[in-house]
């Protein structure tokens, strides 16, 4: 099943927008944020273009208009340790999830995705990760 991703603003303005596929009907917050960060880092490794438009700011990489550029020209970026920077920045509050409008508490929280389910990603503070 693919469900959308928004990231929004905390006025509510939709920054990005991203497919993603889960695997079941039933999945918990952290493996929403699992399959996003991996499906973006993926992307990038597969295409390695000039800029980085993820949700999480690699290490060694400047904030840019069109995203995060690497100060290694093309470098590969490491899913492992993007992932592992979103969930830490998750359990600190330093962005949440709106799963349909209503705010998710834990990673372990499950939620039934549907045709209609909305998800989205309030960033609080900027994440640096991998």
């Amino acid at each position: 099943m693919t469900i959308t991703i928004n990231d929004e603003s905390l006025t509510g303005d939709i920054l990005n927008q991203i497919q993603i596929a889960v695997e079941s009907e039933i999945v918990t917050v952290k493996d929403i944020i699992i399959a996003r960060v991996t499906a973006e880092v993926e992307a990038y490794n597969n295409k390695l273009p000039e800029y980085f438009k993820g949700f999480i700011r690699p290490t060694a990489s400047e904030q840019t208009l069109n995203g995060y550029k690497l100060k290694k020209t093309r470098a590969k970026i490491d899913a492992e340790q993007q992932t592992f920077i979103a969930l830490d920045a998750f359990q600190n509050n330093s962005f949440f999830v709106l799963i349909d409008n209503q705010q998710s508490e834990s990673l372990e929280q499950q939620v039934l995705v549907t045709k209609t389910t909305t998800v989205s990603f309030v960033k609080l503070t900027p994440l640096v990760g991998g």
